[in-house]
């Protein structure tokens, strides 16, 4: 639709438009009927339309009619109101509100649709999708073209083109054949015959008598095309009854292979009816299983408390540096393998917690040349708050995300793999969906858990497809909905009641659908939609948002919605800041998680068990002297030599760490562990290692001696350069690290030849921001946003329909006043003394012109102030940037 089709919907004529006692006229005097709450209303739901704020209501309308904004508004209704939206583009424009109601009457259902259809036609009209009264309803210029049926894109509800439409291209007396064959009296013109069929297929009781002499095969062919797709292919040599249904015009062809079966006939056998199927009840989540609430949070502490556990393995795992980054972005699928392994996870979990990460800003790559992930400074703060605090900042982050860790491993549209941590996981319909599902487990009693189906169900329901039915084809009756069978031929047509695609002598005459009208695909947004939806369940029972399937009280504090009782089904949530609602859902889950201990049990067996969580001191300082064995409800650690030398190498010595073991363990240090320490810790630093190209030094040079005869020293490159040095042809690091593989203990030093203490946070990132989520379209406006919008709105078309005073240069129809800069002086002047209102027209430094209604109180220096009632303010402008000025009407200013 092109720009001047869009301005004849929305244009306003000269002066101050009303609507007259039919109604408006214009979709531009609909909005002006409506008050500020109106407004608001539709701008809240359509927020592109304030991208930038309109100047009036005629741009409003304008905007509103616009492809992109239409599409958009469009993939945001429910299923419902989608259907309502679908029958009004099959119907006359305008449509009284009793026809549209007759396309959805008939059915099993007609009390729920009677209730529903009016709610539906008050959400389009809000939306400024429907406009005018209830006698003259009529559908957007732009939204009818995106739903009304064409070969290329037939009609979600499975209806065909009209009578008319049909036979815009056939030759007059092709026509007056069809009329003949079908008992009506011969016209003059193509109009007449056109009419004439149309009254007849409309006319239900000369219909019926019509269909009464069709041969039962026929009717069979009907039956086929009766709810869609109404198109398909025939022979070259069509057999008699298809010849019949031809003839008569009840099949018209579009092409010299292809059948229609035109709109008023397939509303006729269907009863009237535009839906096979209408929905007008969103369908209810099912309940599988009921738990108590203290089992439901008892459950998803405990994995809250896994899962920061999971964190912190992963981070500390990096700690000295992570993987290196890809060329292209991400970490590549060796190094997700090897981070599963060590998480004991799957490979997606993996993902999950990597992106859990990196959206919370607790890991990002550090930007050196060698590029590579490591902990950002966030996470020495974020492992400083108690554990509930910590669990917040997780879920925080998690819900607004867009990024997807569910589609790693997949591939984009150019077929590259898709990497954890990578660029293009981002999904805008993320949050949303997050969101949705978790506010529709809130809307069941506490403890009860939710059939995941009936969750998808649910969301089908809210956010369909636009242009494919539950089946993903268009006018395809949903799973489980039942034939047409004799209703939809039966009563005054005398048919016979054959179901679609029954077979008979003449069932293969006609294929269906035909290769110019394929049935559409569902489309890729709705299997994300479903994707993501089961991803979110699956995230939230790891992140300890569910329990059991069944959301948590801190959860459902985290929404904003009541912790001991059902949600409202419309209810969204929100309300508060993020921030409260974070410190309410950290308070509830604070008493839920295991007190942390300060104590281990040490055992004979070189092993220590912590019978429950450390605290973070002890936590630290344990993992750094010894391994961790096996997890679960007690944490078994295992001390070995190489671990003892880990804490020798923090700057440590034997005596510290007896002290600590004998301080935090309530069992008596065993002797092979006391052993243990102290064989370690004497051979501890006796080699030590500098940067030459590296070197050894060693005041025993036979221990020296004893590393150059040892063959797995061929590969370090070792000479002796004096009794007590070796020279090396490797890196200290390299040195350090093959040496310790040979069962030594070095130490490694600085040029002063001090010993190079190691710390565990050594490696960190340079702070790093939390990625932000990608929106999806603009942000939904606040209450002051739309308040001030609205003002100016109202304000600006005041400005563009006040009533002013023919001036003596014809003004054209939305252009700016042209007068000399003596007249405007003059009139400004004028109008200053005796504080009247004027109309200008201005053009700003960037060269955008408007028309604005300003009240002069000050002429000076070659500027003009005054009260802009299009602004609402006191403003200063430039009289040189002034095009014209005239003065209103008499009866505008009264």
């Amino acid at each position: 639709m092109g720009i001047g089709e869009l301005d004849r919907e929305a244009h306003v004529p000269e002066g101050r438009p009303s609507g007259t006692a039919a109604g408006p006229r214009t979709l531009a005097e609909a909005l002006r009927a409506r008050g500020d709450d109106g407004l608001a209303a539709l701008l809240r739901a359509r927020p592109d339309l304030l991208g930038p704020v309109p100047n009036d209501l005629t741009q409003l309308a304008t905007r509103a009619g616009t492809r992109a904004s239409v599409v958009r508004a469009l993939e945001r209704l429910d299923r419902f109101s989608l259907q309502v939206a679908e029958a009004l583009a099959v119907a006359p424009d305008p449509a009284p509100y009793p026809v549209l109601a007759g396309l959805f009457g008939g059915g099993p259902d007609a009390p729920e649709v009677e209730a529903a259809l009016p709610r539906a036609v008050a959400l389009l009209r809000e939306r400024a999708l429907v406009w005018g009264e209830d006698d003259r309803l009529r559908l957007v210029r732009t939204a009818r073209e995106l739903l009304s049926p064409s070969p290329q894109h037939p009609s979600p509800t499975g209806l065909g083109p009209t009578v008319a439409e049909a036979t815009a291209g056939m030759s007059p007396g092709r026509l007056q054949e069809i009329v003949a064959a079908a008992g009506l009296p011969s016209t003059h013109d193509p109009v007449s015959a056109v009419a004439a069929l149309t009254a007849l297929f409309t006319d239900r009781k000369r219909m019926g008598a019509l269909l009464d002499t069709a041969p039962p095969e026929a009717l069979s062919v009907l039956d086929r095309l009766v709810w869609g797709p109404p198109y398909g292919e025939v022979t070259a040599k069509p057999t008699p009854p298809v010849s019949w249904l031809r003839d008569r015009g009840l099949l018209l062809p579009v092409s010299p292979r292809t059948m229609v079966l035109p709109r008023e006939v397939a509303l006729h056998l269907r009863g009237g009816r535009a839906h096979r199927a209408p929905e007008p009840r969103a369908p209810e989540p099912v309940v599988t299983r009921a738990y108590p609430p203290r089992t439901v949070d008892a459950a998803a502490a405990g994995q809250a408390y896994a899962a920061l556990a999971t964190v912190e393995e992963l981070l500390k795992s990096w700690d000295h540096g992570g993987p290196a980054v890809l060329r292209a972005g991400g970490l590549s699928v060796r190094d997700l393998k090897r981070t599963a392994a060590a998480l004991d996870v799957p490979e997606p979990v993996a993902a999950f917690w990597l992106e859990l990460a990196y959206g919370a800003g607790l890991l990002a790559s550090d930007g050196e040349a060698d590029e590579r992930y490591a902990p950002t400074p966030a996470y020495d703060d974020w492992l400083d708050q108690p554990p509930a605090e910590r669990w917040a900042r997780l879920v925080t982050a998690w819900l607004p995300a867009t990024r997807t860790p569910g589609l790693v491993g997949g591939q984009d549209a150019k077929g590259r793999t898709l990497s954890a941590l990578g660029p293009d996981l981002d999904r805008a319909a993320a949050p949303e969906v997050r969101h949705r599902v978790l506010v529709l487990l809130a809307t069941l009693p506490p403890g009860a858990a939710a059939d995941p189906e009936s969750l998808l169900a649910r969301l089908r329901w809210e956010r369909p497809a636009r242009g494919t039915s539950a089946t993903g084809r268009p006018g395809a009756a949903p799973a489980g909905a039942a034939a047409p069978g004799p209703a939809g031929t039966t009563g005054a047509t005398g048919a016979t009641g054959a179901e679609p695609g029954a077979a008979g002598p003449w069932a293969s005459e006609i294929r269906t659908p035909a290769p110019a009208a394929p049935a559409a695909a569902p489309r890729p947004a709705a299997d994300l939609r479903e994707r993501l939806a089961r991803w979110v369940l699956d995230e939230a029972e790891l992140l300890g948002i569910t329990g059991r399937g069944a959301l948590s009280t801190p959860a459902r504090a985290l929404l904003n919605l009541p912790v001991d009782a059902p949600a409202e089904p419309g209810a969204e949530g929100g309300g508060v800041e993020a921030e409260v609602a974070a410190e309410r859902a950290a308070e509830l889950l604070e008493p839920l998680l295991p007190e942390a201990v300060d104590h281990v049990l040490l055992q004979a067996d070189l092993t220590a068990v912590a019978p429950g969580p450390l605290l973070r001191p002890l936590a630290d300082a344990l993992a750094v002297l010894a391994d961790v064995e096996s997890k679960g409800g007690a944490t078994v650690y295992r001390f070995t030599p190489g671990s003892v030398r880990r804490a020798l190498d923090t700057g440590r010595s034997a005596s510290d760490l007896h002290a600590f073991l004998a301080a935090h363990a309530r069992t008596p240090v065993p002797q092979p562990l006391a052993y243990l320490i102290d064989d370690v810790a004497r051979k501890h630093g006796h080699l030590r290692i500098g940067a030459a190209s590296a070197y050894v030094r060693c005041d025993d040079d036979a221990l020296l001696g004893e590393i150059l005869a040892d063959r797995r020293s061929a590969a370090l490159g070792l000479r002796r350069l004096a009794p007590t040095v070796l020279a090396a042809q490797t890196d200290p690091s390299s040195l350090l690290d093959g040496l310790r593989a040979m069962g030594y203990a070095p130490a490694a030093e600085s040029a002063a030849g001090d010993v190079l203490v190691t710390r565990a946070d050594a490696r960190r990132t340079p702070p790093r921001t939390a990625p932000a989520p990608v929106p999806d379209g603009p942000p939904a406006p606040d209450a002051t946003l739309l308040a001030a919008a609205v003002r100016a709105i109202r304000a600006g078309d005041h400005a563009a329909t006040a009533v002013r005073k023919e001036p003596a240069v014809p003004v054209a129809a939305g252009g700016l006043p042209r007068t000399s800069a003596a007249e405007t002086l003059a009139t400004v002047q004028a109008a200053a003394m005796t504080g009247s209102a004027v109309w200008i027209g201005y053009v700003n430094a960037e060269g955008a012109a408007s028309q604005r209604v300003i009240a002069p109180v000050r002429v000076e220096g070659g500027f003009v102030t005054g009260y802009d009632h299009t602004a609402d303010e006191v403003r200063t402008y430039p009289l040189h940037r002034i095009t014209g000025v005239a003065e209103l009407a008499d009866e505008e200013l009264s």
